[in-house]
């Protein structure tokens, strides 16, 4: 880990409030949670900037966006934002100047959800880009890009979408998403560990490191999204466009599922609804996402149509699922196991849940798109880490799709009996590139009885650290289905998707540690409408 790098971006957290200073008028109005309207006896601090986390914009549809900021004038205090709710203005435009406003109104930043901000503009034209931004006192925050989804019966000429995942802060910058942001996407796919809930590695002793500073309670999940988003690339990447986003276990903590962690913590519930509250607090999402009170669940998984160019299925692989097959002994959490590990064998296991399961295969057997697009955590292809040429062989880690052989079976049945139009898997979590042909039997090769389902294309992280690339080449070996994996850089995925055909390709940063880095296009892959598969340009 480089130090020196984690200390310097440390500086620039301690300097953000400076760099953007407005005054703030002597009185502020504000609306308390509910409803009142008073006046601040105090304002804001005449120093700090109160945009310091920048602004965001997500869930687009065809005729709305969700708009999201949060008032926090030095990421490094949360008091800064003071205890009074506060009442901020918006505005959409048609244009990056604010000339033609279409939309206006104001919303109240209340303490209990960390002064964060989370307006649904509805009653906007479907497929046309808007400018946005906030405002408090004289304070105008920057200005956002962000898009409507195209009308239902419509064909689009072309999409262009960003996927990322798994940044965490100690490891690198975030170049990959100064990079997202000048491509210019319609949208940016995040598909887990947008935070983690541990700080850097603490050595022990020379050879064993520890996590440290870890996340329990709601003070601790907001202290450390707003480290995170206090970075002005990432920020650049949310000004953009807007953003699809789903979540994996470092939002919460490392391997849970459903409600157990690798500690067997019997108070892990509040933990994880802390995790949650602030997840949606720092998160373009609509107040329709949460489920249950005190955050206890929350509905991530969702459908968002592009026209019928395509169809995305946001899912949820953490909430729902069962605990992972076969842990280490007096723990939770992941494990890797053999044929000896039975469990991971049971047809009843599910890592999205019944409910979810119903619903995607709904969704599939409704769709009429030309591109059937499945966003989630992790990687879908079977990747056993020895030679396996039957069922009962193999090793597997059981946190992904690898831990849940008869999900992983269903869902491919799932998207075979639909019928959909070119499917496609875009994965995160394993911090590393891999394109993969996705078969109902991963024991047999590609044929009339084991045809192609759907292609996967799995992207490497942001900044998160992952294995030697001689290990993921003797995977490769070992995992024929698999056609390229690279597991020694960071980067992203930008797909282009036009009728006709999709272009994958595999972002590469040249030194993530440089937030100057070059990047460079590591591989591309073509999809042709109608011809499934893995086929490299």
């Amino acid at each position: 880990m480089n130090h020196g790098f984690a200390a310097g971006r440390r500086y620039f957290l301690q300097q953000a409030g400076k760099a953007a200073s407005l005054l703030l008028p002597a009185g502020l109005v504000t609306a308390a949670s509910k409803g009142e309207v008073s006046v601040a006896s105090s304002k804001l601090s005449n120093k700090n900037y109160p945009f310091s986390l920048g602004v965001a914009s997500g869930c687009p549809r065809q005729d709305s966006v969700v708009l999201w900021t949060r008032i926090l004038p030095d990421p490094l205090q949360a008091s800064s934002s003071g205890v009074l709710a506060l009442n901020v203005r918006w505005e959409v435009a048609n244009d990056e100047g604010f000339t033609q406003i279409v939309k206006q109104g104001k919303a109240d930043a209340v303490p209990q959800l960390a002064h964060s901000v989370h307006v649904e503009v509805t009653g906007l034209q479907p497929e046309r880009w808007y400018w946005y931004r906030f405002m408090l006192g004289d304070a105008i925050s920057p200005i956002g890009r962000t898009r409507t989804a195209p009308a239902p019966a419509s064909m689009p000429a072309h999409l262009k979408i960003a996927a990322a995942s798994c940044q965490h802060w100690e490891f690198g910058s975030y170049c990959a998403h100064q990079h997202i942001a000048n491509a210019q996407p319609d949208l940016v796919a995040f598909l887990g560990d947008y935070i983690y809930e541990w700080g850097p590695y603490a050595l022990q002793h020379p050879k064993v490191a520890q996590r440290s500073d870890e996340c329990f309670d709601l003070a601790q999940y907001r202290a450390r999204y707003a480290q995170y988003k206090s970075d002005p690339q990432l920020q650049a990447a949310h000004l953009a466009a807007p953003w699809l986003m789903t979540w994996d276990d470092h939002e919460v903590a490392n391997d849970y599922a459903n409600l157990v962690d690798e500690r067997l913590d019997r108070n892990f519930a509040a933990r994880r609804a802390a995790a949650y509250q602030a997840y949606y607090e720092h998160m373009p999402l609509p107040p329709s996402v949460l489920m249950g009170q005190q955050f206890t669940q929350m509905r991530i998984f969702g459908r968002y149509d592009w026209g019928r160019l395509a169809r995305f299925y946001v899912l949820d692989d953490r909430q729902f699922r069962a605990t992972e097959a076969c842990p280490k002994p007096g723990q939770g959490g992941s494990n890797s196991v053999t044929s000896a590990c039975r469990e991971r064998l049971d047809p009843k296991r599910s890592i999205l849940g019944t409910v979810q399961e119903a619903w995607l295969k709904e969704e599939l057997t409704s769709s009429k798109a030309n591109w059937n697009i499945v966003l989630q955590q992790t990687l879908m292809a079977q990747n056993s880490q020895v030679p396996a040429f039957g069922a009962e062989e193999g090793r597997f880690w059981t946190d992904g799709w690898d831990g849940y052989p008869h999900a992983r079976a269903r869902l491919l049945r799932d998207i075979a009996a639909s019928g959909v139009k070119n499917p496609i898997v875009l994965s995160g979590d394993v911090h590393t590139f891999y394109a993969s042909e996705l078969v109902q039997d991963f024991h047999q090769a590609v044929s009339k009885n084991n045809p192609i389902i759907a292609t996967e294309f799995c992207g490497t992280s942001i900044t998160s650290t992952s294995r030697p690339q001689a290990r993921t080449e003797r995977y490769m070996q070992d995992n024929p289905h698999t056609k390229f994996g690279r597991s020694d850089l960071r980067g992203f995925m930008l797909l282009d998707i036009t009728p006709q055909q999709t272009t994958n390709t595999f972002v590469a940063m040249e030194d993530v540690t440089r937030s100057d880095s070059l990047a460079k296009n590591l591989a591309r892959f073509v999809l042709e409408d109608g011809k499934i598969g893995v086929h490299k340009a």
